[in-house]
């Protein structure tokens, strides 16, 4: 059995984000997301209940510029036996649509039994990825899965559970499928001194959109079926009104609620 979890390469959280000339999100300070995190550790799980590396290795695959790399060594130093870094210059400016056709095709050269992703990107947070993947491949799908992962011995079902607010679903498909996996549904392992060396020594394979048979009209701007006009750094945030204690401080507080329609 094969795993792919697909990972992203985006801007640290810690670090104040902006948008360059080309009304982009600049990517200088970036990781990888802390979400993906979740769907490498699920992607390890179902390997090592499958005979580990050896017999059901996972690969990870990423898509972006040549510094997105730094996303795949992360999910490697956490245990992947392999990466695959998807990098076109073409790609640039890809929304949510034009970047599935690229998964699609990468998916397809792969030929992996289950597909992991997190349950969103931290950036553009869309969460509409698996659902537009597993439309392309006709693959079924097991979205926002909380826990209880599994895939049968025979490795031919996956199966998982999801917490609504009202009611617990489990969930079951034949294989090939796509998950996506929630912050619930475990605690990723932090990479030790040993993986981390070892991490060096994996392979990385770097595909053009040429060599995954994609025609560059369908990525990038030309590809995308969302336009961004104007982007620029949210206004500073206004003093809030200070309501000092005069003895009507409660009538104060009760006008101020009042104006805002918020009793």
């Amino acid at each position: 059995m094969k795993v792919l979890v697909l990972v992203k390469y985006v801007p640290d959280a810690q670090f104040p984000r902006h948008f360059g000339p080309d009304n982009r999100l600049v990517r200088e300070e970036s990781i990888l997301s802390e979400l993906d995190e979740y769907a490498v550790e699920t992607a390890l799980e179902i390997s090592e209940a499958h005979g580990g590396e050896k017999v059901s290795p996972v690969t990870v695959l990423t898509i972006g510029r040549p510094e997105a790399s730094a996303a795949v060594k992360k999910a490697l130093q956490m245990g992947a036996a392999s990466g695959v870094h998807v990098s076109d210059d073409a790609i640039a400016g890809s929304d949510a649509l034009a970047t599935s056709r690229v998964l699609e095709a990468a998916v397809r050269r792969l030929a992996p039994d289950v597909v992991v992703t997190g349950m969103s990107s931290t950036d553009a947070e869309t969460g509409v990825l698996p659902s537009m993947l597993a439309a392309r491949l006709g693959w079924p799908q097991l979205t926002l899965a909380s826990g209880d992962v599994s895939v049968s011995e025979d490795a031919t079902t996956l199966s998982a559970r999801r917490d609504e607010d009202a009611e617990v679903l489990q969930l079951r498909a034949t294989l090939p499928a796509v998950l996506s996996v929630t912050d619930q549904a475990n605690e990723p392992r932090y990479p030790n001194f040993k993986s981390i060396l070892g991490a060096r020594k994996r392979p990385v394979q770097t595909l053009s959109l040429a060599e995954l048979g994609l025609d560059a009209a369908l990525v990038g701007a030309a590809g995308s079926g969302v336009s961004v006009l104007e982007a620029g750094d949210a206004p500073a945030r206004a003093a809030g009104r200070v309501i000092v204690d005069d003895g009507q401080a409660g009538v104060a507080l009760v006008d101020f609620l009042a104006e805002r329609n918020l009793i």
